[in-house]
């Protein structure tokens, strides 16, 4: 019998299973509301944006309805198949953390190389971003373009492909769900304020300040998407509030850490939130 290959299953998937399995169950009838995400996140010993993670990807199978002010209700399944190859796609935190890493050493960069041409092309980007009504598919283009045009200060083809796949993700289900409820012109405003920083470093060829526009940035995008779904006081009945989610087993740190560390892990018993 051939072997068949293991592949781990991402965080926010393996909560998004369980939770699942606990509506499938009748823990969670159809028509109650979940426990907060503070809750779930102190339950599963997690990041809330990790919860968040999983809370959409139920949402966009049809097993959730988020309720903004509210909270997180079970509903009816509507019969839909799950996303297409749902265990592969990245979580929207986990793709904006990729971008935070790696497009802010590439304005680092940049305003150390950047031509006038090159900021030619960054302006052009930022006056169509100033000139487009946002949430909308334009707003979504010149964005793209902005972000690109940075890398393109590099003048390699890879990270430009690279810069422009990450940016593309939020095209995304889960992504694109997610940026329904926080996305409105207030934080397009917020944002192009951003990026006018991130342009004026790298025009002023300081690339420090580079780096940190974009960083700050793409954490203040992480932030928007953080906001509070719902009310954040208990839910359900008292019973409810009880129920235990088992923390799902994480992947292995890639920092290695000491043995004293490792003895007084060994003794609480506790893994280490994300």
């Amino acid at each position: 019998m051939p072997l068949e290959a293991v592949e781990a299953r991402r965080l926010y998937r393996q909560i998004a299973d369980q939770l699942r399995s606990l509506i499938d169950s009748g823990e969670y009838a159809v028509g109650s509301r979940l426990p907060p995400e503070r809750e779930l996140a102190d339950q599963l010993r997690v990041s809330r944006p990790t919860v968040r993670e999983a809370l959409i990807a139920l949402e966009v199978e049809g097993r959730v309805r988020i309720r903004v002010g509210s909270g997180i209700y079970v509903i009816e399944p509507a019969g839909a198949a799950p996303v297409s190859a749902a265990a592969i796609i990245e979580g929207p935190f986990e793709l904006l953390r990729a971008r935070e890493f790696l497009e802010s050493a590439i304005a680092e960069q940049a305003a150390r190389v950047a031509t006038k041409d090159d900021v030619a092309r960054i302006d052009a980007a930022l006056v169509a971003m100033e000139n487009v009504d946002h949430p909308g598919e334009a707003s979504m283009v010149h964005d793209r373009a902005f972000h690109v045009a940075i890398a393109g200060c590099l003048g390699n083809a890879v990270l430009v492909r690279v810069v422009g796949e990450l940016f593309d993700q939020r095209l995304n289900p889960y992504f694109a769900q997610l940026a329904h409820y926080f996305e409105n012109p207030g934080t397009w405003r917020t944002a192009l304020d951003e990026h006018r920083a991130v342009r004026n470093a790298i025009a002023a060829r300081e690339p420090q300040a580079a780096r940190e526009a974009m960083r700050d940035h793409l954490a203040h995008s992480q932030e928007r998407f953080a906001q509070n779904f719902g009310a954040e006081s208990s839910a359900g009945s008292p019973a409810a509030r009880k129920r235990a989610v088992r923390s799902p087993a994480k992947p292995a740190a890639t920092k290695r850490p000491s043995k004293k560390r490792s003895k007084e892990a060994v003794k609480s018993g506790g893994p280490r939130r994300r």
